[in-house]
């Protein structure tokens, strides 16, 4: 029972991998914008870059993963 619900939340093919990016871009996006409102100025744009940066590095990760996991 436990091995189907986690093969549910298993990221196996590239596609997949994009779209979870890409939901991790979007929600970083948002959270810079709410960053910008709160901090305005120099810091609130350092903290909105910080939080794109951090998908595009977690997106890499993610996508080597994949990768290793098809040549197997």
């Amino acid at each position: 029972m436990w091995i189907r619900i986690r093969r549910l939340f298993t990221i196996k093919t590239k596609f997949e991998a994009f779209l979870v990016i890409y939901g991790l871009g979007l929600g970083a996006v948002e959270r810079g914008v709410h960053y910008l409102q709160q901090y305005p100025g120099y810091g609130g744009w350092l903290l909105f870059a910080c939080c794109p940066i951090a998908v595009f590095m977690v997106g890499g990760v993610l996508l080597d993963a994949v990768e290793r996991r098809q040549q197997n």
